[in-house]
């Protein structure tokens, strides 16, 4: 089930019930909403290998630099965390692969909702945007 060019977001997957669905989407809509970044979740068969099915995903979103891609395929028991160039900036390998080992443990039990819901949550948290506090030193 490839992303098409400019859609976002978990595609319809009838392996999955319409409440897991649900429940996935809404950790990517929070994940992006705490870091701004796109996030993409493909839950089907790789194309060819995971990892270039991961990349080619996110070269068709709108905006492959400030994007992620999180693609499970429970048939080749293989998970891909792929970001942009910018994304990096603020996810970097060592979060992804925190990411990665937390969903994992669901993964392997069958629980793909909770994994990727775990997985999306802390991806968000990691590249989520630091607040920040402007002090006016003028008004002393």
């Amino acid at each position: 089930m490839p992303v098409p060019a400019g859609e976002r977001g978990l595609l319809p997957t009838p392996e999955l019930a319409e409440v897991d669905q649900r429940r996935i989407d809404r950790a990517r809509r929070l994940a992006e909403q705490r870091s701004g970044l796109t996030f993409a979740v493909h839950i089907g068969l790789a194309d060819t290998t995971p990892r270039r099915t991961a990349l080619r995903l996110l070269g068709e979103l709108d905006d492959p630099e400030r994007s992620v891609v999180v693609l499970c395929d429970p048939a080749q028991r293989a998970l891909e965390i792929v970001t942009g160039e910018q994304s990096r900036r603020v996810l970097d390998d060592y979060a992804c692969r925190l990411a990665a080992a937390s969903m994992q443990g669901n993964l392997a039990a069958g629980d793909i909702t909770g994994g990727l819901v775990a997985g999306l949550v802390q991806l968000g948290q990691a590249a989520s945007r630091p607040r920040t506090l402007h002090l006016d030193r003028s008004t002393g």
